[in-house]
């Protein structure tokens, strides 16, 4: 594995240095601050006469990002979490022998290292550190690449997600982001009420949404059993038992392609709140928003690519009615069936004739709309063949009490109010199956606990999910799903093997 010739010189020194008495994997630490809270405090460093001061003295870990050697002094750049810090280390400063035997032998860009010493300004205006005392914390055998400012090959960056966060601070910064976004929503989610509760991940009916699940295997059972495709229907039967405001944030598993804003697992917050609608949900959306806004510090004006996503700028407008304002779909056609497979085909558009009314609807959505939708955007008003769990609008029976949140042209929430009458329910499940028996292998699977769940009585109830992945894209203006996950799925590496079944 690590038969390259640098590693191997790498590691040489790695031994030269247990030879010398130094260990080069420590497991001791003195630091007694970080790069940041040093650059901050030493501000006033610049305002002396000398600009230094040699009474007060830090101790900061990192791994060296540059190293200039300048024959009995050296300038390095050691970075931490927090930052990173120019450190001035002179021969003439440390231990007898410690600069020539150790240091300049066996030191090298990519090492972790401890410094202690006072702050000084340099010539060229920049505080640092000046070195009174080394340590080397853990010796690195693998180089870094020689791209001081990042790697840009995007697979390298994705399967060595390590490699990447070491060499790319932005990439830290987007992930830090993503991180209080979690934080912030778990806050505003408990703040107004809300528990949050766990779910099984396991589920013996794959359900809660249309989707292909993964199968797995129990053995102590002797079922299968599916990876969740997503929560609902077991929070629903927490509304049902009692609980009127719960939430979770969580994993959900689909075993279907992958894209810029799809992979296989991703994570979601769904919550459910009793005795409200999902005009309601509209609201806390705007209001959640508003908090994460407030707390993340950014403009409510964002970048995303060559678009700007103003966030000040909700919008709501019924789905059907978007076809026509927004997609310049024809508004004669859009609810007559055979008048939209004869307009997707004039387009040119690949279009399954056997499909009903309203997933023609969601095609023509899907092709002439869901693009254009950049600004936050509610569509509502659905389709009850495409809501087979929405409630069903009391002036319109045909659509649904549902909306969908679009911002930058990709859908980011999915809410509705509820179905609480078991028979409905039950009614589309059975449709569903139905679609199952024709071929359609993501229609939702029967579920009899949940229709019995819902025998008992469920409050009238609204539920949302928001897509943490695609939420976190838009904040930090990143383009593929995988820029935000820490390690998103990838193709396996191909070996010797494949390449020479491949060429056969």
């Amino acid at each position: 594995m690590f038969e390259n010739k640098y590693i191997q010189q790498r590691i040489e020194k790695a031994n030269t240095l247990k030879e010398l008495g130094v260990n080069p994997y420590s497991n001791k630490s003195e630091r007694n601050t970080t790069i940041a809270k040093y650059i901050n405090v030493n501000t006033d460093i610049f305002q002396l006469e000398n600009r230094r001061d040699e009474n007060r003295s830090y101790t900061i870990s990192g791994r060296i990002k540059f190293f200039r050697l300048m024959g009995k002094a050296s300038f390095l750049k050691v970075e931490d979490e927090s930052g990173i810090l120019q450190i001035y280390v002179a021969r003439d400063n440390l231990p007898e022998g410690f600069y020539n035997n150790i240091f300049k032998k066996n030191v090298e860009v990519g090492d972790i290292v401890e410094v202690s010493g006072y702050p000084f300004v340099t010539n060229k205006g920049e505080l640092s550190l000046h070195v009174n005392n080394l340590v080397i914390l853990t010796k690195s055998i693998s180089p870094l690449p020689e791209k001081y400012h990042g790697i840009q090959d995007k697979e390298l960056r994705y399967r060595q997600r390590y490699l990447d966060l070491i060499m790319n601070s932005q990439v830290r910064k987007t992930f830090q982001i993503r991180s209080r976004v979690i934080s912030l929503t778990r806050r505003f989610f408990e703040n107004k009420g809300f528990l949050e509760v766990e779910t099984p991940m396991m589920h013996p009916i794959a359900g809660g949404a249309n989707a292909k699940p993964f199968v797995t295997h129990h053995n102590s059972l002797g079922v299968d059993r599916y990876l969740r495709i997503a929560p609902e229907l077991y929070l629903k039967r927490l509304i049902v038992g009692g609980f009127e405001a719960v939430f979770e944030i969580n994993r959900n598993f689909r075993n279907e392609g992958m894209d810029a804003t799809h992979n296989p697992e991703f994570t979601s917050i769904e919550f459910y709140w009793a005795y409200k609608t999902y005009k309601d949900l509209i609201e806390i959306t705007k209001e959640y928003f508003d908090f994460l806004f407030e707390h993340l510090d950014l403009p409510t004006i964002l970048p995303y690519g060559e678009l700007k996503i103003d966030f000040n700028n909700f919008s709501e407008i019924p789905l059907i009615e978007s076809l026509t304002t927004v997609g310049g779909v024809p508004a004669e056609i859009t609810e007559d069936r055979e008048k939209i497979i004869a307009f997707l085909k004039e387009k040119n558009i690949e279009v399954d004739e056997n499909l009903n009314l309203g997933k023609l609807q969601g095609e023509l959505f899907d092709e002439f709309v869901e693009e254009k939708l950049i600004n936050p955007t509610f569509i509502t008003e659905y389709p009850v063949e495409i809501s087979p769990l929405a409630r069903r609008n009391d002036e319109k029976p045909h659509l649904t009490d549902r909306f969908e949140l679009f911002i930058a042209g990709k859908e980011i929430a999915n809410a509705f109010s509820e179905l609480n009458d078991p028979l409905d329910q039950l009614s589309r499940f059975e449709g569903q199956m139905a679609a199952k028996d024709k071929g359609d292998d993501e229609a939702h699977e029967m579920d009899e606990d949940f229709v019995n769940a819902l025998s008992y009585g469920m409050a009238p109830t609204a539920g949302q999910g928001i897509g943490i992945d695609r939420l976190v894209m838009m904040l930090t203006n990143q383009h593929s799903i995988r820029d935000v996950l820490l390690f998103p799925a990838m193709k396996p590496l191909k070996t010797e093997i494949d390449i020479y079944e491949d060429q056969e």
